[in-house]
Order: structure tokens, then C-alpha cells, then sequence
């Protein structure tokens, strides 16, 4: 009998860069396509993706891609990707909606195929059959997948939470993953970002009532700084600020390209005489304004982060102004977002985050509702899926104590083989990563982040040396350039470097014959163990030859 095959290539033992295939006899779906943001080791790294190469270069594997939300982590690698395959894209609404909108910086991605779908409705993609299943997320028009294959029913639930009162009122479709639990489940994939969380998740309108109790007390401007995609959230703040007779002003590129998306698409609602352009806003007092800008994760590039510097050409941070941080800390973002609170604290505003005031509500299901689920759904095998490695885990020891005949954690690169009688765990080799510094990504990036680790670290020393090329004689002192370095490079070490220059010239019998690249990879290791044995530092070498 054939098997069907589970395979992450991302988002399992991490969050973000979510990617996966479903596989039966040679021919898969993709389920989602995501990114993950860098951490400080990669140096000038924009985005990381998972390296799908090796498993989407044979024709006609890949029939199609399925999208369960619009976050970066579950989208944007498909630019990327698309470099690769064309197939077609399947999502809701909204989702393909800002899709779109992202793809259009793209240059190479033509001919694209969007596949617009309503939940609870069925699209056959060669052996499989997919139906979207309502959920709730922190951004709108989120869906779960039921896909039939022809060894059993999978369920993957997207990031979901249980929201009784959800904003636009759309609540997670309980009523349909029990139907298909009554079915017969072969395979549950569910979300494990919160299961350290006991309880039930807070609503997202829980969160509305307290902008509704802080707006009316501030005197200045009031700044609420979130995620661009988490539209109801959004929304909630436009709300707030119109109770109050509040203009409002949109910053920051991605914030207003989905918040422009979501109005054309009927997911978002703004009076169009509440909306103030940033360069109007000195004719506006403060007490009459709200801001909604990115830069919740301290992004050194963000408005909210040039507010805080005084950098902003229309925007100036006063004492009395309030700034809300309506988004959860992304782990190693911590550092970033301290400062630029920091740094608002100096200006005198006040400011609300996450650790003082609960101006957020997770996208996330928390334990009571990821136990739901499981008992709803009633599977025959369990892999938790969306989490970092003990998440996976404590996951799985969830699923185990209600009873999940097999459990399973997987990791990316692993192969899941099953059907109606049998399931095997293959482990597998890391997948690997590929690296986008601005909008071109690199497969030999470990070697640039190398060097940028290196010259970050130890700096770099430039050594230009004037050569008769005829006699194989230094025309000139050699001279040599330091640059993050050593501040007080002292010029006696600089000048024993020009003897030892001299000394390796004077030494060596150099003529025309003489091959000059081979001559500066000796004089750069030369010079690299002297610089260490004088400073315990190996700055970059960069010798220079010029030939006369």
C-alpha cells in the first residue's frame, strides 16, 4: 500500500519559516511558505528561509500551495520560491489579498496563479482533496486544513486560537474538525506555540475595552505601535480613537500597504475624513490625534524606533504623549524593543507594554484550548507542529494524557510515513537555510556571515605594497590602513607590520614569472599571525598589490 509522506521543511523546533509537504507517490502540496526573522549572529541578514531546493527540482512534484494565514512566517518565503516553481496558490480572500500586494516588488514572479477559496468547500489538487476550516488568529480570514489523501483524513489547524467574541465576529469552526473527528482522523498538526500557558487564551475584544479606558485620559498624542498584519487589531485602535473624536494617521510601509488592502477588501473600516497624512499633522493639537506605526520589535529602520531617536521628519515625541506596544516580544527582540522604550522614557511619555499592562492578546491557542482541539478531532496519530523544541514536546505529553494512540515529535527534515495501518518516523538531515540580504538571497551565505562576523569582530587591515614587477622589488614603504581594528593601533606595531612586509620581499627571489596571487595569500597569513601574536586578535587581512 502507498504511504503518505509528512515532511517540515520549517517551522518545527522554531518560530517562523513555516513549510511543509504532504507527499503520495511522487506528488505533493505545500503547506505554507514562511520566513523567520535574523537574530543578531546574522550580521546584515534581512530574512531567513527554509532551503526547499532539493525537494521541489523534480517536474511536476509540487501541485500547489496552501496558505493558512497571511503572517510573514507562513508567506514570505514565496517570493523565493516562486523564483523556483509556479503553481497555484491557494488561500482566503485576505490572505491572497496581501499576497499580492508583496508579490508586486517582485520583478521576476509572472503569470501568477491565485486560487481564491471559501471555507468549508472542497478543491480536488491531483490525489488530495483540501477543504479551509474557519479559525481564529491575529490576523483575519485564518483557516485550519482538512485534506483527504488516499490513506486518510489530515487535519492541520494553522495558528488558532478558541475566541468566543472575536472582532469581526468569525469564530474558530468547532463544529467542523468535530465532524471530520467523527470521520476518522488519521493525522492531527496542531499549533504549540502557547502550551506552557495553562487556561484559555484573552480575547482580542478584551483588548478593544482597554484602549476604550485609556484613550479618554491622555492629554498628548496617543502612538499604538503593532503588527501590520493584525488587522483587527487595527481596527480596534481606529475604534477607540473615534469614540474620542480622534484623527487618525497610519506610519510605515508595510502598515499602510495591508491596512490599504484590508479597506479595499471590506476587512477594515476607517472613515475617510478620520484619516490625517503625516506631513498635515502640525495643524492637528496632539490631544486630537492617534498614531498607528510599525516597529513593535525595536526595528532599527521602523518609525516608531526614528520617533524615539528624533529622527522622525513629521513626528517629535512630547512629555505627556502615551506609547502602547500592542504586540507580543518575539524572542531575541527583547534587547531592541528595552531601548527603544528606553529611549521614549527619556522624552518624557509614558509608555505601555507587554510586562506592565495588557495591551495584547495571543493569536495562540493556550492548553484548555489546544486540549479541545485533540478531543474534538479525536486522532489516531499527533504531531505537534508551530513551536520551538520543548514546546513540541510538552505538546506531545498534552496529546499523550488524553489518550492519542501515537504521538510523535518530529523535526524539520524528518519523514512521516503512514496510512490506515501503519506509521514510521524516519529522521532526516537538517534542512538547511538560505539567507535574503535585501531581496537576494545567497547559498553560500555562511561564508558572507563569516566575514561579516569577522570584521565585526576584529576588523580589518588593508596593506598596499608598490611592486617593480620586473625585478620583484618594493618601490615604496608599504602602507597599511586599519578600520575597527584597534582605535590606538600604536605606530609601533604598524611599523613592525611594514618591515615584516619588506623582510617577506627581501626574502623571496620574486621576478615576472611570479604568480602575485600566491604571493598575497602568503603575505596575508603571514600577516595574520602577527597581528594575533601582537593583539590576540585576527583582523580581516587585505593585501594589495600594485603591479608597476
Amino acid at each position: 500500500m502507498e504511504k503518505l509522506r509528512f515532511i517540515p521543511l520549517g517551522g518545527l523546533g522554531e518560530i517562523g519559516k513555516n513549510m511543509a509537504l504532504l507527499e503520495y507517490h511522487n506528488h505533493a502540496i505545500m503547506i505554507d511558505a514562511g520566513l523567520m526573522f535574523p537574530d543578531d549572529q546574522h550580521f546584515g541578514i534581512d530574512y531567513i528561509i527554509p532551503d526547499f531546493n532539493a525537494y521541489i527540482d523534480r517536474p511536476g512534484y509540487l501541485k500547489a500551495i496552501l496558505l493558512t494565514h497571511a503572517h510573514e512566517d507562513h508567506i514570505g518565503a514565496l517570493p523565493y520560491l516562486l523564483q523556483k516553481v509556479n503553481v497555484p496558490i491557494y488561500g482566503t480572500k485576505l490572505t491572497l489579498g496581501l499576497v499580492q500586494s508583496k508579490l508586486m516588488e517582485f520583478s521576476w514572479i509572472h503569470d501568477l496563479v491565485l486560487k481564491e477559496v471559501q471555507p468549508r468547500k472542497t478543491y480536488t489538487i491531483d490525489v488530495f482533496r483540501v477543504e479551509f476550516i474557519r479559525v481564529t488568529h491575529s490576523i483575519a480570514d485564518s483557516c485550519g486544513l482538512a485534506i483527504q489523501t488516499p490513506v486518510g483524513i489530515v487535519i492541520h489547524t494553522g495558528d488558532f486560537k478558541i475566541d468566543s467574541t472575536p472582532i469581526d465576529g468569525i469564530t474558530t469552526d468547532l463544529s467542523r474538525f468535530a465532524e471530520y473527528g467523527e470521520k476518522g482522523v488519521l493525522l492531527l498538526l496542531s499549533d504549540s506555540t502557547n502550551v506552557e500557558r495553562k487556561g484559555i487564551s484573552n480575547s482580542e475584544k478584551n483588548v478593544g475595552e482597554k484602549f476604550d479606558n485609556i484613550f479618554p485620559n491622555v492629554q498628548g498624542k496617543i502612538i499604538v505601535t503593532c503588527f501590520s498584519s493584525n488587522i483587527h487589531r487595527i481596527q480596534q485602535v481606529i475604534n477607540s480613537a473615534r469614540k474620542i473624536g480622534r484623527k487618525i494617521c497610519i506610519l510605515g510601509r508595510s502598515m499602510i500597504r495591508n491596512t490599504q488592502v484590508a479597506r479595499e477588501l471590506g476587512y477594515m473600516h476607517v472613515p475617510a475624513d478620520q484619516l490625517i497624512l503625516p506631513e498635515n499633522l502640525q495643524s492637528v493639537e496632539d490631544s486630537q490625534v492617534v498614531i498607528i506605526t510599525t516597529g513593535s520589535q525595536g526595528e532599527p529602520m521602523s518609525s516608531m524606533m526614528r520617533m524615539a531617536l528624533d529622527e522622525h521628519k513629521d513626528i517629535k515625541i512630547h512629555s505627556g504623549d502615551l506609547i502602547i506596544f500592542s504586540a507580543r516580544t518575539i524572542p531575541g527582540n527583547e534587547r531592541a524593543i528595552s531601548r527603544v522604550i528606553n529611549l521614549l522614557y527619556k522624552k518624557g511619555a509614558n509608555v505601555l507594554y507587554e510586562t506592565i499592562s495588557e495591551i495584547h492578546a495571543t493569536g495562540h491557542a493556550c492548553q484548555e484550548e489546544q486540549k479541545l482541539m485533540i478531543l474534538m478531532v479525536k486522532p489516531k496519530n499527533f504531531v505537534p507542529i508551530h513551536g520551538e523544541y520543548r514546546h513540541l514536546v510538552l505538546h506531545a505529553e498534552l496529546a499523550q494524557s488524553l489518550g492519542v494512540p501515537k504521538v510523535f515529535v518530529v523535526e524539520n527534515g524528518d519523514q512521516l510515513e503512514l496510512n490506515s495501518q501503519m506509521i514510521q518516523l524516519h529522521k532526516g538531515l537538517p534542512v538547511g537555510i538560505m539567507m535574503v540580504d535585501r531581496n537576494n538571497w545567497s547559498e553560500i551565505g555562511e561564508v558572507v556571515l563569516r566575514d561579516r562576523k569577522q570584521l565585526s569582530a576584529d576588523g580589518v587591515v588593508v596593506a598596499f605594497v608598490i611592486v617593480d614587477t620586473s625585478t620583484g622589488n618594493v618601490i615604496s614603504k608599504p602602507e597599511l590602513i586599519t578600520r575597527g581594528f584597534s582605535e590606538n593601533s600604536s605606530e609601533e606595531i604598524i611599523q613592525e607590520a611594514r618591515e615584516l612586509i619588506l623582510e617577506n620581499f627581501n626574502q623571496e627571489k620574486y621576478s615576472s614569472e611570479t604568480n602575485w596571487n600566491h604571493v598575497k595569500e602568503a603575505l596575508r597569513k603571514r600577516l595574520l599571525k602577527f597581528f594575533f601574536r601582537k593583539s590576540n586578535r585576527r583582523p580581516m587581512i587585505l593585501p594589495i598589490i600594485i603591479e608597476i
